[in-house]
């Protein structure tokens, strides 16, 4: 008894069902807050099994191993190591439609070998490029931070040493503080020309806060400076009367 192949129409209606019921699929949310479809009981007693997909994203090709009541969303995640893109930058389709992050697998009728086009989301690529940017003007702003770091560095031991002399009693010569207090505005002048946001910003406030540090310290030395009085060398020397000088004679026969 001969079989009677379908139609085409039969085809076409076949295939709109297919699609009608996965549009009419109900959701859920799952206790970590993904939305995903609801499941049936016809899909819930589905054998689990693993479905290799042959992933095309441009010019690479992928083909990773995944469960088969697995979520698109998921994919996504596996697919995170193998093309270094986020979650929110990949759009999956499969059969001609992009797939929401909560769609089953198995719901969808993905099968073993099934292809899925991954596209990079046209929008991250520019959140990418702006990162980018944002993270290099981060660096330039922690290396310009830094120099000055280095250099506020060498001008504190500076303000010890003269803090030391003045402890000591020694005076220090004014042009020295007032050419150090010079040196330190500088650098902060540096300072205000950085332009820092985030960890960077508060690099720039805590080496801001060092120079004011070392500018009122040396304000203070200024004032303990002018009150010791500089020490006079003076060199005295003390004059010894020679002793007369006699000489005498004593005669021999």
């Amino acid at each position: 008894m001969m079989k009677k192949k379908p139609s085409a129409r039969e085809n076409s209606s076949s295939s709109s069902s297919t699609a009608a019921r996965e549009e009419e699929s109900e959701w859920e949310m799952r206790p970590g807050g993904m939305l995903v479809q609801k499941r049936t009981a016809n899909t819930d007693a589905a054998v689990t099994r693993n479905l290799r997909l042959r992933i095309a994203y441009g010019a690479l090709r992928y083909e990773i191993c995944v469960s088969s009541i697995a979520t698109f969303g998921e994919v996504k995640k596996v697919l995170c190591g193998e093309t270094g893109l986020e979650v929110d930058e990949q759009k999956l389709v499969y059969r001609g439609r992009e797939r929401e992050n909560g769609e089953y697998l198995d719901v969808c009728g993905v099968k073993d070998r099934s292809k899925v086009v991954l596209i990079q989301d046209p929008s991250s690529i520019e959140r990418r490029f702006i990162q980018m940017r944002i993270n290099s003007k981060i660096q330039t702003a922690h290396r310009a931070i830094n120099n000055v770091a280095v250099q506020l560095d060498q001008l504190a031991d500076q303000v010890s040493a003269i803090e030391k002399s003045i402890s000591n009693g020694v005076k220090v010569p004014e042009v020295q503080i007032t050419t150090l207090i010079e040196m330190l505005m500088r650098q902060a002048i540096k300072l205000e020309s950085i332009s820092a946001e985030g960890g960077a910003s508060a690099q720039k406030n805590l080496q801001g806060k060092r120079v004011q540090k070392c500018v009122e310290k040396l304000d203070q030395l200024k004032v303990s400076n002018a009150r010791i009085k500089p020490v006079v060398v003076t060199t005295k020397w003390e004059i010894f009367d020679h002793p007369p000088s006699s000489t005498t004679w004593e005669l021999f026969d």
